[in-house]
């Protein structure tokens, strides 16, 4: 779907107070406030604890499993200047595209010397990202001497406790460099309230990538290049979701990443017709940009984080709920003081074009 040429990024800007920046996660998982933004546009001020009541038996929680990589690296090149790299895909065994600040950028056949531990090779470019060879195991590697990857608004050095708290209790498959956020607010307990009120859950994969940070550069959105993420909805989780919609139950996308996942898996459906109706998985890598306009085909409603200006995830917010209703909505978030971003608070959006 193409995007509006009459959408301009100024569109999406809000004005933010510094501190309203969470810098640090909530006291334990579930701490955190909850706005509601119901199908009217209403605001109502809760605490996550109360999700379960905004909830009906027979919904659908879609959650991405995706696990977090110790993707940041420190060291030097061969001449001694200092290097910072940062994994955005691991490609293959030994290789990976990432990120890499140096004063001057390494060219094809540069020697980086990292953690003070091992050798890896610049192999090319791929734009902007560039081409690395490990001498083994990209992952091992990572695990043993790399650093969590905390958003470049977190002011302080990833500790072990953001080992532990910017990493959701369901993850599973490693791959993403930044935390699908929504699911950070549900501990085992959350899970388990919400199975004992006949709440279902499904999982779908899509590896976040550092893209989801950078701004917006062009004016007109349509002139906007969407970052490339991987994703994977397998059969049994599409085929959960027709069953939802048959017995008129809401599909709920936790996090912006999974609405990413099950609508670019919506699309990928539409594109690879086939005679017979068999299960099968959609996987592959997606540039999905849901902007105002967008006709979603598998979501309903949303549990989300608050969203940087200007930023995409703000673009998607504003499409499911419309623009005037997540202006009101982070207006009010503001003046309310809510916690914004990674480690802040939490919205429950439900679609206006639901019942």
């Amino acid at each position: 779907m193409s995007v509006n040429p009459d959408l301009r990024l100024s569109q999406f800007d809000y004005e933010l107070p510094p501190e309203l920046i969470a810098q640090t996660p909530a006291a334990r998982r579930g701490g955190s406030r909850l706005l509601h933004v119901d199908r009217g546009g209403g605001l109502h001020d809760l605490d996550f604890a109360a999700l379960p009541t905004l909830l009906r038996a027979g919904d659908l929680l879609v959650f991405n499993d995706t696990r977090v990589i110790k993707a940041r690296l420190h060291g030097h090149k061969e001449s001694g200047g200092r290097v910072e790299l940062l994994v955005e895909r691991i490609t293959a065994a030994r290789t990976a595209l990432a990120h890499i600040k140096a004063s001057k950028s390494p060219r094809a056949g540069a020697r980086l010397r990292l953690a003070g531990a091992f050798d890896a090779i610049v192999t090319g470019r791929e734009g902007e990202l560039f081409m690395v060879e490990f001498p083994d195991s990209v992952l091992a590697l990572l695990q043993a001497h790399g650093h969590t990857p905390l958003p470049p608004y977190i002011t302080h050095a990833a500790s072990h406790e953001d080992e532990v708290r910017y990493q959701t209790v369901y993850a599973r498959k490693p791959g993403a460099v930044a935390a699908p956020t929504a699911g950070l607010h549900f501990d085992e307990d959350m899970l388990a309230t919400l199975a004992s009120q006949g709440m279902e859950s499904a999982f779908v994969t899509l590896h976040v990538g550092a893209g989801t940070f950078q701004p917006v550069r062009a004016e007109r959105l349509s002139d906007h290049i969407m970052h490339a993420e991987y994703f994977h909805v397998d059969a049994d989780t599409l085929e959960r979701i027709g069953r939802t919609r048959e017995r008129g139950g809401r599909v709920i996308a936790v996090g912006t990443t999974s609405v990413r996942a099950l609508e670019s898996a919506a699309a990928w459906l539409e594109r690879t017709p086939q005679a017979a109706p068999a299960p099968r998985d959609a996987e592959g890598d997606t540039r999905l940009f849901i902007t105002p306009g967008y006709r979603f085909r598998m979501v309903d409603a949303l549990i989300t984080n608050f969203h940087l200006p200007q930023s995409t995830l703000l673009m998607l917010v504003s499409a499911l709920a419309g623009m005037d209703s997540m202006r009101r909505a982070y207006a009010h978030a503001v003046q309310s003081r809510y916690r914004f971003f990674s480690y802040g608070d939490a919205m429950f959006i439900e679609s206006p074009n639901h019942t």
